[in-house]
């Protein structure tokens, strides 16, 4: 048995995760807010990071881990910034679906506390992101350094633009932009994928490189998309009123902010990636 799996600093913040995020999920079944599809996203998060997260303290503490056939730095590193993401975005959600003004009674107080428990789960796992991320010049860990948290980032995005995604049939730039968004997703995932089951070694060309090209190539895509998604949304079309929870207005504009947050992504990604690749320490 490896005690240090949860009496280190990384194993207290995952203990507190694992709790917090039961907390959570059980007063938001008392209460039944989870009928709707916000609902049953929140519920999915706080079940499957307690479940993984569960999961890793336990192969962790009986020292299995090592018997997996993938890279375990690699896999907690990518689990923990999912989570933390996947955590955050449910804690804006729920209060702001499911928190009415005003707030009285005890469903209401269930669910302001079920709220507080996932801020708290997300600065549980925020914390076990930045213990493991990779020190200057350690390179063992590809998904625990700034270019692989990024990759995590860009691909965890790409799947909000898809779920606001509904009407870009018409225009052949809406067209191209969810082009640009499915080929990067595609690769990405692929790049995070093969990462913790230990492929990229097998590739037949030189692997740093290929993740700068990459970079680089998206990096441009999504600068194409900043400019025609707005462009081709918005042009001629004002914001309908009544805008109700579905409104299409608020998705494009939902979708423009998430292109710009991965188009800033892909760009500290090429650049941490060239000081990685043509930058080295003496």
């Amino acid at each position: 048995v490896n005690l240090r799996a949860v009496t280190s600093w990384v194993g207290i913040a995952r203990l507190c995760a694992v709790v917090l995020s039961c907390l959570a999920f059980s007063l938001v079944a008392s209460t039944r807010d989870f009928w709707n599809a916000y609902g049953t996203w929140c519920m999915f998060t706080w079940c499957f990071c307690f479940a993984v997260t569960l999961l890793v303290l336990l192969l962790e503490l009986l020292e299995l881990y090592p018997t997996l056939p993938l890279s375990w730095d690699d896999f907690t590193s990518a689990f923990s910034m999912l989570a933390a993401l996947m955590v955050f975005t449910t804690s804006v959600v729920f209060p702001s679906t499911f928190i009415s003004s005003p707030c009285n009674g005890s469903k209401c107080a269930r669910q302001a506390v079920a709220t507080a428990a996932s801020c708290l789960c997300f600065l549980a796992y925020a914390l076990e992101v930045g213990l493991t991320r990779a020190k200057p010049g350690d390179i063992s860990s590809f998904l625990s350094t700034v270019p692989g948290l990024l990759k995590v980032f860009e691909a965890y995005v790409a799947c909000l633009i898809f779920s606001l995604l509904d009407t870009y049939t018409s225009k052949a730039g809406l067209q191209w932009c969810v082009a640009v968004y499915s080929i990067c997703f595609i690769f990405t995932f692929l790049i995070i994928i093969f990462t913790i089951g230990r492929c990229l070694a097998y590739l037949p060309f030189p692997l740093e490189k290929m993740m700068v090209g990459y970079s680089a190539l998206a990096l441009m895509m999504y600068i194409t998309a900043t400019v025609l998604w707005p462009l081709y949304s918005f042009k001629g079309r004002s914001r309908p009123d009544p805008c109700g929870r579905n409104c299409w207005w608020d998705k494009h504009l939902g979708v423009t902010f998430l292109t710009i947050f991965n188009l800033i992504a892909y760009l500290v990604d090429l650049v941490y990636s060239t000081r990685m690749v043509f930058i080295r320490a003496p």
